[in-house]
């Protein structure tokens, strides 16, 4: 008990350090490359960087919450994203905590997307482990599965497929297009991808970020909490969307793929990325954005985000009418006298 309790009270202090970053709606992005006549040498390129990126999770066909396996070019599906940090400098392998998690639901007549940021620190249930903890724990008890099956559980729909990631896609993906517009709230200094202290200095106002820049903004909370990070990860999302659907960002799109894939890991095939395609290559992508509201809280004296019930409830059922899903009955099991008195070894980001 004693080094892993030393262990993890030490990470406890660097914690703030190590905020990453929310991660793309990736197969949106990569299949825009599919405008007419760009060429089949880039078509090659990607389905061979993607192929080498799949992971399917064993065991797991489909959703339980579906009663068939979903077909994205006729079903609304579910995405899953979930950003970690797996740089070299940190190396914690399988028992890494995801530090970003989004989720997005796509319906496909619409064409259009609802993308919920769900803060690292949230209270809920875990399957995994049978008991409420913060959300971001899942990932270090059962890898993608563990995150699915709680996301799952949080808002009772299906989550058909993930997309793992780490930020240096993200930087190179924003390099490659040659920075993103955003806007910034407030003047910060913000440590670089190699923990360099003060090593980003921004000021307000809309500018283009290079990848570094645009990580520092995705990642601090110095002035804000996990709310407005996630909001502000929000609209670095549209700002990499509206730079990458745009023409000139149409010989950029190799070093997007090589980016994107060497840093990726999705159970999702390379056919059924191009069948988001409709949804990349719309004029205006119908995104909407949501956020979870609630209250900072300490249990035992651990912090945590405690979810608002209504809110939750509200968002909820928002992502069903939109994946036009009926309600399942995970949400009516009684989690009440469930705690986190015994925590499963683990190493912890």
């Amino acid at each position: 008990m004693s080094i892993e309790r030393n262990y993890r009270n030490t990470m406890k202090k660097k914690k703030r350090r190590r905020r990453i970053v929310f991660f793309l709606i990736i197969p949106l992005l990569i299949v825009t490359f599919s405008v007419a006549g760009y060429g089949a040498l880039l078509y090659k390129k990607a389905e061979t960087v993607f192929n080498d990126s799949y992971n399917n999770i064993e065991g797991r066909e489909k959703s339980e919450l579906r009663d068939e396996k979903v077909d994205p070019n006729i079903d609304n599906v579910s995405i899953l994203f979930i950003g970690v940090d797996e740089s070299d400098t940190r190396n914690f392998g399988s028992s890494t905590r995801s530090d970003a998690l989004m989720l997005a639901t796509l319906n496909e007549k619409e064409k259009s997307v609802k993308l919920v940021s769900i803060p690292r620190d949230s209270y809920v249930y875990l399957p995994e482990v049978g008991y409420k903890t913060k959300i971001n724990h899942a990932h270090a008890y059962g890898g993608p599965k563990a995150s699915i099956e709680a996301v799952e559980t949080m808002f009772d729909i299906p989550v058909d497929y993930y997309v793992k990631m780490n930020f240096h896609a993200f930087i190179d993906v924003v390099d490659a297009l040659n920075g993103i517009n955003v806007e910034v709230p407030y003047e910060l200094y913000e440590q670089n991808s190699k923990d360099t202290a003060n090593a980003i200095h921004l000021l307000p106002g809309m500018q283009t970020l290079d990848g570094e820049e645009a990580l520092a903004l995705a990642r601090t909370r110095k002035k804000d909490n996990d709310i407005e990070r996630g909001k502000r990860q929000q609209e670095i999302l549209k700002g990499v969307m509206r730079k990458a659907v745009s023409a000139n960002a149409l010989t950029k799109y190799d070093d997007i793929i090589q980016a994107i894939g060497d840093n990726m890991e999705t159970n999702m095939t390379f056919n059924e990325m191009k069948a988001l395609s409709s949804y990349g290559l719309k004029k205006q992508l119908d995104l909407n954005t949501l956020s979870l509201e609630g209250e900072d809280t300490y249990i035992e004296n651990v912090y945590y985000w405690l979810l608002d019930d209504t809110s939750l409830a509200n968002t909820s059922i928002e992502l069903q009418e939109h994946l036009e899903v009926n309600r399942s009955t995970a949400g009516d099991i009684d989690y009440s006298e469930t705690s986190e008195e015994e925590t499963p070894s683990a190493t912890y980001e």
